[in-house]
């Protein structure tokens, strides 16, 4: 088991394949998963000659599930801790959901003024904000975020089998196959991590404007987004954050979920190795 320690004292889990001497893809997951939620693509890359690391953010998985830091400040500066401790230099950064926040708050404020990225990928990314506001009157009212609070506290081991079984994977619409096997994996990396970070991180993924990290970033950035994502809509996300970055490319999906990278990873891995090798 492979830890690094950061400045405040939380132990965060990672995993490091493949040569040290090739180009590193760093891999940041969603709430409320782990680094085991990129098995597909880690696998995929480490197979054509990249090394792949991830890391469990700081509460998730077998990170240190300590009381406090659940806010994209925190887990960009964790995942700074993680590439300093490996010396990743050149390093390709892909974030799925809030992990895509956690990219685009690390890579404006740690990755490119340490210059260690390379490129940057946002895969169905909470940027730049979900909540509805004055200034952002096409987000999701207050009220979607409070429904995910009170269904964390009152009874998360159900609401973990909800979200998968149903919206996140598109397994809920007519004539999808649901895959148990992937809804049970779900299941399982969401418990594995601590209650409060995945009640506090809702605030994280919902309420922080990340506007001017998008604007801040230089290095070419992919966006990818399903068009029937039902967990971020492409409206909120996506298609602003192409708007706002120096050097963006948008690529979307007709039909995919929210889950595309683990139900459509067919399609979706090829074009994050055309972007990686371009």
């Amino acid at each position: 088991m492979a830890y690094v320690t950061t400045a405040d004292g939380v132990e965060i889990f990672y995993k490091d394949w493949g040569p040290r001497s090739a180009q590193p893809i760093v891999f940041h997951h969603g709430w409320p998963l782990s680094s085991d939620d990129w098995d597909t693509q880690m696998l995929f890359f480490l197979q054509r000659g990249y090394r792949v690391v991830a890391h469990d953010r700081r509460g998730h998985g077998r990170s240190a599930q300590v009381d406090g830091g659940h806010d994209m400040d925190h887990y960009a500066a964790d995942a700074f801790a993680v590439v300093k401790a490996l010396d990743l230099r050149n390093a390709v950064h892909i974030g799925h959901s809030t992990g895509g926040g956690e990219v685009a708050r690390y890579v404006a404020r740690y990755g490119e003024p340490a210059g260690r990225v390379a490129k940057a990928v946002l895969v169905s990314a909470v940027p730049p904000l979900m909540l509805k506001t004055d200034a952002n009157p096409e987000g999701l009212p207050i009220s979607v975020f409070d429904g995910f609070r009170e269904a964390t506290a009152a009874n998360r081991a159900q609401f973990f089998l909800d979200v998968p079984t149903g919206p996140f994977y598109g397994f809920n619409r007519a004539g999808a196959t649901a895959q148990p096997g992937v809804i049970q994996n779900w299941w399982r990396q969401g418990m594995m991590g601590s209650a409060k970070a995945h009640y506090e991180g809702i605030k994280a993924f919902s309420e922080t404007d990340q506007t001017a990290d998008l604007q801040a970033i230089s290095v070419p950035t992919l966006v990818l987004h399903g068009e029937d994502d039902q967990i971020v809509p492409i409206a909120d996300a996506a298609l602003k954050s192409i708007g706002l970055l120096k050097h963006g490319t948008l690529k979307t999906y007709p039909g995919f979920s929210h889950g595309m990278l683990t139900v459509n990873h067919d399609v979706v891995n090829p074009d994050l190795l055309a972007f990686v090798k371009g």
